[in-house]
């Protein structure tokens, strides 16, 4: 029998992360390990409000089942005991990683994925007044791409002030499903002039169907409209890519099937993260090889991170360690 450890963590965010629905303060996650012997896998998840989730919830989604994937851990029991979801993706991810020791090659290997390369990961700004959008924008110019939290009034003045602070970096804009049907066509116009490379989900999950009406002069992406590989085939004549995170497919193994499928239908990818240590990002840098945008900044939004962690120069992500994950 494997030995399963569940813990709760929380880790301190540079100042204050705001997106559309709210903001924090703190990367609440939780950490599990699965010990075989002499090896132990490794995993995290960040339990979302969005969809649901709390950090107690989770902990006892992974709880009621422990025993059972314990005794004989695999991922089509994991399939079979949990929904997509964080606490699938935190024993998902510690599978994998004990996998690989136990064979003694890496994650990437295993599920035959090309050798990794350093990646250009997008760096966020949160959601605040045009001032001080503008003020982190001009500090992270140096970045060749920012993403900005976006979702309200006034959204066309922050969005000026970010262009204005980084004259010479791509902007993906995240609107975190904050606008409206009857306003889109003309934010979307009205965005064009500033060069903007992708919208993320700019309408409510209930309203996306519309999108099918609309003709947008930037690509679109699905992000909370979509988790796994079951809701692309509606989702591909709405969207032109899609984010995909571990944490939405419930771990390595339903991202590598999501991934397939959408580039099968057409759809642009997009690897994207959570808030979180670069334990959850790493199974994800594995898998941005080819993506036309990697969203992998979580630790470099946090006031510390978990040791080993990834590392970064400027928004240079290289590959994990093995030490870390994978």
């Amino acid at each position: 029998m494997r030995n399963l450890t569940v813990t709760i963590e929380a880790w301190p965010i540079k100042g204050r992360f705001a997106i559309s629905r709210g903001a924090k303060t703190e990367a609440e996650v939780i950490f599990v390990t699965l010990e075989d012997g002499p090896h132990k896998g490794r995993g995290e998840c960040v339990p979302y409000g969005r969809y649901g989730e709390t950090l107690e919830s989770v902990a006892a989604q992974i709880d009621s089942i422990a025993d059972e994937f314990q005794e004989k851990p695999s991922r089509e029991a994991l399939a079979r005991l949990l929904p997509a979801g964080a606490a699938r993706n935190a024993l998902d991810c510690a599978l994998w990683d004990l996998e690989a020791k136990w064979a003694g090659m890496p994650v990437w290997q295993l599920a035959g994925l090309p050798k990794p390369e350093p990646l250009t990961t997008a760096f966020t700004l949160s959601l605040d007044t045009p001032s001080a959008m503008h003020k982190a924008a001009k500090n992270a110019a140096s970045r060749p791409l920012l993403k900005i939290k976006l979702g309200g009034d006034g959204d066309l003045e922050r969005l000026a002030a970010v262009r204005e602070g980084a004259p010479g970096s791509d902007l993906i804009v995240d609107a975190n499903e904050g606008w409206a049907p009857d306003n889109l066509e003309r934010l979307l116009s009205e965005i064009a002039p500033y060069r903007v490379a992708l919208i993320e989900q700019p309408l409510p999950v209930g309203d996306d169907a519309c999108l099918a009406s609309v003709k947008s002069p930037i690509p679109l992406c699905a992000d909370e409209s979509c988790h796994t590989s079951a809701d692309l085939v509606r989702l591909a004549s709405l969207y032109d890519a899609v984010n995909i995170k571990l944490d939405k497919t419930g771990g390595f193994t339903e991202a590598l099937h999501t991934i397939e499928k959408a580039r099968g239908l057409g759809m642009e990818i997009m690897i994207g993260c959570m808030v979180g240590t670069s334990l959850a990002m790493a199974p994800a840098a594995l898998l941005a090889a080819g993506a036309a945008f990697v969203d992998l900044d979580g630790p470099l939004l946090l006031a510390e991170d978990r040791e080993p962690g990834l590392r970064y120069e400027g928004s240079v992500l290289f590959p994990p360690e093995r030490a870390l994950w994978g």
